[in-house]
């Protein structure tokens, strides 16, 4: 399999992809931002479609688009903070009619929009390879150099901004990074399921984990296995690798809740056990010193 550049090329975006996406779902799902993924996905798309109607550079404009679209959700969901949900919506639907507009000024493009779609293994190119990698080295830093403020920003907006943290550019950056993060993910997993990868390895790390730091590790490893194994069955079974590496994800986090039920129910037994035994000690223990006293 690794004798192919393109399974080469396959592997390294998706090891890329793999440490970024997760840790970006954590702050995503503990912000209750999941679906701005999906969003942003559609967004992207109408930049794809864009792209190859003005000529231009498809993956560049898709993903120019996906920055622009970020900010426009940050800025809406500023303007209506009651409603969070309002600027995802308007957002995605805006995004997916425009590309569908653009799709039908062009016929040819259904054979290159399936890539997008759905993801293709010989879909990624050295570009799209070092853009993933400079998104990575960006999103790691960002993460890293802004680990407490962006801690505090997660949790509570109002209470960072008490304490001095800048709410607004950061909230602004944020956005602007999961726009790249997903324009990126795209020749992987598809514009279709790209949230799955954002969204599934942070869902399984925060069930499971107990600290925020473990819900970090735990992402990431559940991202990477998913995706090699996703991408390796993806080759021998001709599947879409999008697709594939969703559904192996899925079965990770269904195995990963069931066992976690199955260790608490074993847990809650066992203590039942325990004080059971402690119980009659402590009885038996009782009745001889009434014994000896009797005596």
């Amino acid at each position: 399999m690794f004798e192919y550049e393109f399974m080469q090329r396959a592997f390294w975006a998706g090891g890329l992809i793999g440490v970024i996406a997760p840790i970006l779902g954590v702050y995503l799902m503990l912000r209750r931002q999941v679906l701005m993924a999906d969003t942003l996905s559609h967004v992207s798309l109408a930049g794809v479609a864009l792209g190859s109607v003005m000529n231009l550079n498809p993956v560049i404009c898709g993903f120019a688009i996906a920055i622009i679209g970020a900010l426009l959700v940050e800025q809406l969901r500023r303007s209506y903070r009651t409603y969070s949900e309002v600027p995802v919506a308007i957002i995605m639907t805006s995004g997916l009619a425009l590309a569908v507009v653009l799709m039908s000024l062009k016929t040819n493009l259904s054979k290159t929009f399936s890539s997008y779609l759905f993801g293709s293994i010989v879909a990624v190119s050295d570009m799209q390879l070092w853009m993933m990698a400079g998104v990575c080295v960006t999103g790691l830093l960002f993460f890293i150099l802004l680990r407490r403020p962006l801690y505090s920003f997660t949790f509570d907006e109002e209470t960072a901004s008490i304490g001095g943290v800048q709410v607004r550019g950061l909230s602004f950056a944020f956005a602007i990074l999961t726009g790249m993060t997903v324009a990126s993910a795209m020749p992987i997993v598809g514009v279709l399921l790209v949230s799955a990868l954002i969204v599934l390895p942070a869902a399984l790390a925060l069930r499971v984990s107990r600290s925020f730091t473990a819900a970090i590790i735990v992402a990431v490893i559940t991202g990477l296995i998913g995706i090699f194994s996703g991408l390796t069955t993806s080759y021998h079974l001709n599947t879409p690798p999008g697709g594939t590496i969703a559904l192996i994800l899925l079965v990770i986090l269904l195995t990963g809740i069931s066992a976690q039920k199955l260790i608490a129910r074993y847990n809650r037994k066992r203590h039942r056990k325990e004080t059971k035994s402690q119980h009659v000690i402590l009885v038996n223990h009782s009745r001889r010193n009434t014994s000896h006293e009797i005596q």
